[in-house]
């Protein structure tokens, strides 16, 4: 069975690791290319945007694709909703990877905001010590509030120009453990925290170091993305493509 994995997150990879070898599934890796060094994969991996909806449908065709996996990023609404499309034009069954987002527990002090936008503003007037956990692409947005003083944390140095004046930028990859990003946020003076709720555990310490350390947390909320059959682990994606590659299924008994 042809399958094409959207990948660029943990539980890609996971997903991955878990078809490699079995004979069932002929797999792909698709990535986006933002992050120009990813952790080696165990399958054949394929780098790049598709062209919108027409160029993931052409590719479906052509490849003779028989089951799709988005598996890619909470916030990377867009892939998504050309992946619903594409497959609905196509007729190949869509499985939505989505992992779980954090909930708040009785002691963070978390303020929502639906966009990166809106947490620049969220910041308010007076300086402050802010540690963004927001990945590369949006780091200039925070530019329109040059008073503060930033520490960013991210896999590949940004590619924009504009970038707030005051600005250390940290290149690690995760995943982190609580202790270390307690110290990292004592360490900086950190006063408040900017994340998206990408959810997962690999950079869920921050959240728990945050908490511990009775720190604000301006959360910025999940966009609508459109999904297929939803998933909430690489083993129940593998499980739903067994029963995709059954004669049965393909006959839609």
């Amino acid at each position: 069975m042809r399958v094409l994995i959207l990948g660029g997150t943990t539980e890609a990879s996971e997903l991955a690791r878990l078809m490699a070898g079995d004979g069932r599934f002929k797999a792909t890796v698709s990535l986006a290319g933002r992050t120009s060094s990813p952790r080696p994969l165990p399958l054949p991996v394929r780098t790049g945007g598709f062209g919108g909806i027409t160029g993931l449908s052409t590719f479906l065709a052509d490849q003779a694709i028989e089951a799709v996996v988005d598996a890619t990023h909470p916030y990377a609404a867009q892939i998504s909703a050309n992946a619903v499309a594409a497959c609905a034009e196509r007729k190949v069954p869509l499985l939505s990877l989505v992992r779980p987002p954090w909930i708040a527990e009785p002691d963070d002090r978390w303020q929502l905001v639906p966009s990166t936008a809106a947490a620049v503003a969220a910041l308010g007037d007076e300086r402050r010590t802010v540690f963004l956990s927001v990945g590369r692409q949006e780091l200039h947005l925070f530019a329109a509030a040059p008073q503060h003083r930033y520490v960013a944390r991210l896999i590949e140095l940004p590619a924009q120009t504009t970038m707030p004046p005051d600005l250390v930028l940290r290149r690690q990859r995760g995943p982190f453990d609580r202790s270390a990003e307690q110290t990292l946020l004592q360490q900086e003076r950190i006063e408040v925290l900017v994340s998206k709720n990408s959810g997962g555990s690999a950079t869920y310490p921050k959240i728990e170091a945050s908490r511990a350390l009775g720190l604000p947390v301006v959360m910025i909320t999940r966009p609508g993305k459109p999904t297929g059959t939803v998933a909430a682990s690489a083993q129940d994606a593998v499980h739903w493509l067994a029963h995709c590659a059954t004669p049965s299924s393909r006959r839609g008994v």
